[in-house]
Formats: C-alpha cells, structure tokens, sequence
C-alpha cells in the first residue's frame, strides 16, 4: 500500500479551483476527496526513485472553506490517525474579499522536539499553532516565501549524519547536499515539522528560490561562476537543485491552466520514470538560463503579484551585467505595465531587496563600478574579492537593473488608473524594515510605493549584520556612501529614499492586509517566554493608504 511520504501541500487556490502536491512512497493515484466525494484525481509521476503528484480540486464553491482529506490507491492517509490539529481546509475566495498575504524567507528547519532551538522559535511553527488554536479566526489567504526554503550548504547536524552515511564527508562537498537525494533529505527534514506540514496543508503558498537553496552567493559574477564549474562537484550540485526546486517548490506555483500547458510536465507525466527528462531540462537551464523562466504572476481577485527570479535570470558578463535577462525584463514589463486596469494592489516578489541602507547601497554600486574596471584593473581583483567576501549582490550592485526597476514601479504606479499601492517584497537580509522612495519635483507616481522587507523566518543574527544595517541608515553612513561612490565614479541613484520602519531583528513574518484600495501591514515575531510556548507577538502595525 502506498504512503504519504511528504505533504499534502496545499499550493493554488481561487474562487473554485486548487492544487494539491504530495510525495508518496510508490506509484498510485492519489485523490482528494471534499465532503466525502472525489473533487480531483493524479497518478504519481517518477523522479529519481521519488514518486510525486499534484492534484487538480474542482468545482469548490466560492467563498468557503472545504475540508479535505487525501486518499493513495482508495485508502485515507490524510488527516492522519490521532492528528492534534484541526482538519485541513482550502478556502475558496469570493469576489469582494480581503487578501491576506504573510510573507518572508529564510528559514533553517527547526529543531526536534525536546531539543533547545539555537535561533529561537521558528515563526512558521508559531503561525501554525496560533491557527490551529483557532481555526475559525484570521489566517493568511496565502503565504510568499521569498527565498532560502532549504540551506544545501548550511546543513543540521541530522542532515550531516545522513550524508556521513552515504559517502564520506572529507570529500568535497563535504557536508553540504551533492545530489538530487540528499536534497530530498533537506525538504523531509523542513516540511515534516509537524506544525508547517499541517500549515503547509491548510494555507496555499508561493514560493520562489535565493542562493542558499543552491550554494551561498549563486550566480554572484561571471568569475565567481567560472570557479565554480571548475570543481569536480558543482554540476551535479546544480542540477540536483534545480531538478528539486521543479518538483518540490515551481511545479506547485502554477495555475492548473499553466499545469495544463507546460510541457515538461506533460512530458515527465506520460513516461514510467522523467529523470532523464528533468535532467535535460535543467542542462539547459544552466547552459542557458534565458531559455528557462522561473518567475510566474498570482492574481487574487484585485492583487497582483508578480514573482521574479533574481538568480537563474541574472547575465553575468561585466559589461553588459543585469539582474534580470532581457526575456525576463520583457515579461516583468509587460506584467507590471498590465496591471492598472485590473488590480488595485501591485506586489513584486524579489529575494533580494530593491532599496538598501543608504551605506550599502553606495557600497555595492561603488563595488560593482571597481568590477567593471572603472579604476583599473587592480582594483577590479579587488572588487571581485569583496563582492563574494561581503555579499554585495542586491539590486543595487546591477545599477542598470536598479534603474530600470525604479523606472518600471513608477511607471506601473502612474496614470489615472494606478493602483493603490506598488510594494516591492524581499528578504534575504536577516531583518526586516519599511523603505520609501522619493522622486525628484513632481515625477513621482501616484500609487504609494514601498520597499517592504522581512526576514528572517528562522535563522541566525548575527550582531555585526544588527550594527552594520542600524548604521547604514544614519546620516554619517549616508555620506560615507558618498564618498565610497565617488571613488568609484558610480553614478548616483535617480531617487532617493528614506526608512520609514525598522530595523527589526528576530525570527519574523510581515502579513499585508489588502481590502479595496486599503493596504494594512503588521509585522509579528515569534517570541517565547520562560515556560510558556512561543507565540507570535505584534511590534508593528499601520495603514500604507494615503
């Protein structure tokens, strides 16, 4: 008989329709059953020896929510027996209703029960027991997870274990992931938490990678990735990442049409085993990463969120450097641009934040500058040095991408038709905080623009990140910054920018409520005092409405 190996992940819902992924233990067909009917049936596809389906649920009323229950080969192994949580439900949605939209990254998995987390309470596992305590209450329509679902190179020390056991660890890759299997050890290992499995079941989600679900730093330059074809271990490394970031993370970001209209996974569905077929796929995503698209749009009801691939996307040639291919600034264009006339709310989902502390804005323009060769070559080996040594990969260190970003939000946000609001949301940067640009005289949209970023969702802070992001929105950094860019002969931003919340540190979740034209934002940590379960605690709340 076969068994629920990994899920139910509850991943696409609208006013009628939804998807639901599951990992099994062998090929069956798994179905979904609501209210004791069949509501939407797929047989197992085979990757790797893993078996995986996604299953279509039609037909669901607007408006409401149905508990559902997963069945392998006609045997229920979904709600399992005992479970302490309530039954996982999709909730429908109904013309006219609020969006509720939770969102941040990173996230190491959380420790096992019993055990003293090191990084404090995992905000995930506290959304999922303040949800499950009261089912009937507020929960997110949807959850955005910006990036770093997995760590492949920041394994546990259960993950090192598994891996000691299959090859030995004095070889490189030494303890991080090396193959398409012990990535499926990093997903058990996150999603079988008992509180975000019942979460991940009961909330649909939107996911997209950053660098550490391959490697720390992925797709940092042109010589960076020069280095690492060159070791023995990284194409395999690569491809393992992207194989499993198709089948547990992109498949389920697509809309049943998308589903209905992607090849590969037509291709991989009709043959006893697509591991040969994935495996070509993302060859040719690596050898040619502009012929691959991994953004994707979610339209709900009058929201619009548009998910944008910072890392496969990016050209890395020094002197035509962008974050974002041509093909794929095309698409963001055309989606942002398309937006007024439908949506009041539009949301642009990138790991990597689009306005920076002033300081290291500066810094990274400057560094990017150094690396194009704009003081010689000397100081480009030093560039290069530090942009891997300091992180320096945001927006702000590809200035054309920069600039065409803060062209492209003014433009979706102006018009006799502009939506409400243009928010930009990221992570990456172990903290989180509100930005707010300014444009010179009267060139400023007429949507109000924000740079909202939150993160992490469970990871370490270390306190030179906590002084270095508090200084580098003083004014003493600020023209610090000057000073660094000049020497670089960088050009200066065509905006500016101010902080309007933040910095905040912790293990936290930003949840944007958007009704009409309205725009609430809170942002929650999870915090736990001495003998009572951790929970989240509100240190921010405001209106975003003009």
């Amino acid at each position: 008989m076969a068994e629920l190996r990994l899920g139910p992940l509850l991943r696409y819902a609208d006013d009628s329709a939804a998807t639901i992924w599951v990992e099994t233990s062998r090929p069956c067909t798994a179905e979904v059953r609501v209210a004791g009917r069949s509501a939407g049936t797929a047989d197992t596809f085979q990757i790797a020896g893993h078996h995986y389906a996604l299953i279509p649920v039609t037909g669901l009323a607007p408006g409401t929510d149905h508990p559902y229950e997963v069945h392998l080969g006609g045997a229920r192994v979904w709600p399992p027996p005992g479970s302490p949580f309530p039954p996982s439900v999709i909730r429908t949605s109904a013309t006219g209703d609020p969006v509720r939209l939770a969102f941040g990254s990173c996230r190491w998995a959380a420790a096992p029960a019993g055990e003293k987390d090191p990084v404090g309470p995992d905000a995930l596992d506290t959304l999922a027991t303040r949800i499950a305590a009261g089912p009937d209450g507020e929960r997110p329509d949807v959850l955005v997870l910006l990036g770093d679902q997995v760590y492949a190179d920041e394994t546990s020390k259960a993950t090192r274990r598994l891996l000691a056991a299959r090859r030995d660890l004095d070889d490189p890759p030494g303890a991080e992931v090396a193959d398409y299997e012990e990535y499926t050890a990093l997903y058990y290992e996150s999603w079988l938490d008992p509180e975000v499995r019942w979460l991940l079941s009961t909330v649909p989600s939107c996911m997209i990678f950053d660098d550490h679900d391959v490697i720390d730093d992925w797709n940092t330059s042109a010589a960076w990735l020069a280095d690492m074809r060159a070791t023995p271990w990284w194409r395999e490394r690569l491809l393992s990442g992207l194989m499993s970031y198709w089948v547990y993370q992109h498949l389920g970001n697509l809309s049943p049409g998308e589903l209905a209209a992607d090849p590969l996974y037509a291709a991989v569905r009709a043959v006893p085993d697509g591991t040969e077929l994935l495996r070509d796929f993302a060859c040719r995503a690596d050898a040619e990463p502009a012929s691959v698209r991994w953004s994707y749009r979610r339209d709900f009801g009058r929201v619009r969120l548009l998910m944008v691939d910072t890392r496969a996307a990016r050209v890395l040639d020094e002197q035509t450097r962008a974050m974002l291919d041509p093909g794929e600034s095309r698409w963001l264009r055309e989606q942002a641009l398309d937006a007024p006339e439908t949506c009041d709310h539009l949301l642009i989902g990138t790991s990597l934040p689009w306005l920076l502390p002033h300081l290291v804005h500066d810094a990274e323009a400057w560094d990017a500058a150094l690396c194009r060769g704009s003081r010689g070559e000397r100081w480009a080996r030093f560039g290069e040095k530090l942009r891997r040594a300091a992180d320096l990969e945001h927006w702000a260190a590809f200035p054309e991408s920069f600039d065409a970003l803060t062209d492209l939000v003014a433009e979706a946000g102006s018009g006799p038709d502009a939506p409400a609001t243009v928010c930009v949301l990221s992570g990456d940067v172990h903290h989180a905080y509100v930005a707010e640009p300014t444009w010179p005289g009267d060139e400023g949209p007429r949507a109000r623009v924000l740079q909202l970023t939150c993160s992490p969702v469970h990871n370490a802070i270390p306190a030179a990140i906590r002084f270095g992001f508090r200084f580098g929105w003083s004014a003493l950094a600020r023209g610090l910054g000057g000073r660094v860019a000049g020497h670089g002969r960088s050009r200066r931003p065509t905006i500016d920018w101010r902080r309007t919340g933040g910095p905040w540190f912790g293990n936290q979740l930003m949840t944007l409520t958007l009704s009409g034209r309205s725009a609430r934002l809170r942002l929650e940590q999870a915090r736990a005092r001495r003998g009572a379960p951790a929970r989240l605690r509100t240190v921010m709340e405001t209106d975003l409405t003009r």
